[in-house]
């Protein structure tokens, strides 16, 4: 038998609100049997989710280690699974960490165990629903001025069947060796607890060994009452909602949609952009980046990848109308030319520009399929969706169920920022509107 031990070490973290009450969940798995060797969760206060993230990963490292605290270094190997592209990335040395409150977190991380010792790999949110669930029951616990308790914890109850290592990545299975041990070193120290006889220690702090059916007989928490008893849809998909940096167009109010004008940003725009970079790297919330297709977008969302070293994902849904013939006109230009046109435009949702354009229907049914696309693909992260005015005024009035005619109630300068969050049940909420704060 190798005197190697390997573990499985799935973690997550969240804020409900973004920085908001923040909690983590971590649990440590026997690779072998799937069996759950130990849980970690807490409730960490006013946080981020990069910040509940990371301090997931720690959890779970620290409860892995635990296990096995006489082992030598290099004995133990870790792989950790978690659904934050963030953190895996960032760990894995493929992704820079510029924000000054994830460097200590994650120089803390590869602390607890050799860096040679642990794999990282990236899996869907829904195969992390027991670390999720722990995060949440954290959260919950705080929500009522307590600390999470591993008596009262379900979260393995909702645990999926869990993959094979490496399925959901490139990193090889490796050699599961004595992880079955740790299980059985894990029923012997409760066994022990049971006797009052010494034996290992289970995890420190907030996280526990397997729950014993002492623990299960529990009594339950108390009923939730008034807003406490809405059922928890979990942390939301979070749009941060950037218009583009300003053009040569945008001081004299031309139409400038997708069908035919696509100028670049001017030198007002490129501060623009910049000064948004450095807003949302002082926040550190955005964990991805999708961005219009065309060019004022893309280069807009591009000052900001730069500056937090992430990618940026182009989605067609994104794109600004299309004025047909008004592409490039100012709305004085549109009355004196197309008058007839633009009185039915302003009116009536359904009415295209004349030339074939857009009308507000078709763009809010392109927007309404991005979205539901966005939310489910990044349902419980924050990202950062950089477009136009027509979109970002549509994705803010089907949030708040307003009518058409709304849009041209609304004003959004060049650069600002709108924020809408969207919850599993389909339920949305406005947090911020066309916010230019950051560029004065």
């Amino acid at each position: 038998m190798t005197s190697s031990h390997q573990l499985v070490v799935e973690a997550d973290g969240g804020s409900r609100g973004n920085p908001g009450p923040a909690g983590y969940g971590a649990v440590v798995v026997d690779p072998a049997t799937g069996e759950t060797l130990a849980e970690a969760a807490e409730y960490i206060g006013i946080a981020t989710n990069n910040v509940a993230e990371y301090r997931g990963l720690i959890a779970g490292l620290r409860a892995a280690k635990a296990l096995f605290p006489e082992a030598a270094d290099g004995s133990v190997r870790v792989h950790v699974r978690m659904d934050s592209k963030l953190v895996v990335e960032q760990m894995s040395g493929r992704w820079k960490i510029k924000h000054p409150d994830m460097k200590p977190l994650a120089a803390e991380a590869a602390t607890v165990f050799p860096p040679s010792a642990v794999t990282y790999e990236w899996m869907p949110r829904e195969r992390n629903k027991h670390a999720d669930r722990l995060a949440n029951e954290a959260m919950d616990a705080g929500r009522r001025g307590e600390q999470w308790a591993p008596s009262a914890s379900t979260a393995a109850l909702d645990a999926p069947a869990r993959p094979a290592v490496g399925e959901f990545g490139d990193v090889p299975p490796g050699e599961v060796g004595d992880a079955s041990a740790g299980a059985a070193k894990v029923r012997a120290a409760l066994a022990a607890a049971r006797t009052g006889s010494t034996g290992p220690a289970s995890a420190p702090g907030a996280a526990s060994p397997t729950r014993t059916a002492e623990a299960d007989a529990a009594p339950a928490a108390a009923p939730r009452r008034g807003w406490a008893a809405a059922p928890d849809m979990g942390a939301p998909a979070t749009f941060l909602l950037l218009r583009h940096g300003e053009t040569a167009l945008t001081p004299e109010k031309r139409f400038s949609g997708s069908g035919g004008t696509d100028p670049e940003l001017s030198a007002t725009g490129r501060e623009q952009a910049e000064r948004a970079a450095a807003h949302f790297a002082a926040l550190g919330t955005v964990q991805e980046i999708v961005s219009s297709p065309l060019r004022r977008c893309r280069e807009t969302a591009g000052a900001v990848a730069a500056r937090l070293g992430l990618d940026v994902t182009i989605d067609e849904g994104l794109r600004e109308t299309d004025f047909g013939a008004w592409e490039g006109l100012s709305f004085a230009e549109v009355r004196e030319r197309y008058g007839s046109d633009l009185t039915t435009w302003l009116t009536d949702p359904r009415a295209e520009p004349t030339g074939g354009g857009e009308s507000f229907v078709e763009v809010a049914d392109r927007v309404a399929v991005a979205r539901d696309r966005l939310a489910a693909a990044y349902a419980g992260r924050t990202v950062l969706l950089v477009s136009h005015v027509t979109p970002i005024k549509t994705l803010v009035r089907l949030a708040l169920g307003a009518p058409p005619e709304s849009m041209f109630r609304m004003e959004l300068a060049a650069a600002s920022l709108s924020e809408v969050a969207h919850y599993a049940d389909g339920n949305a909420s406005v947090r911020l509107f066309n916010d230019t704060s950051y560029l004065r």
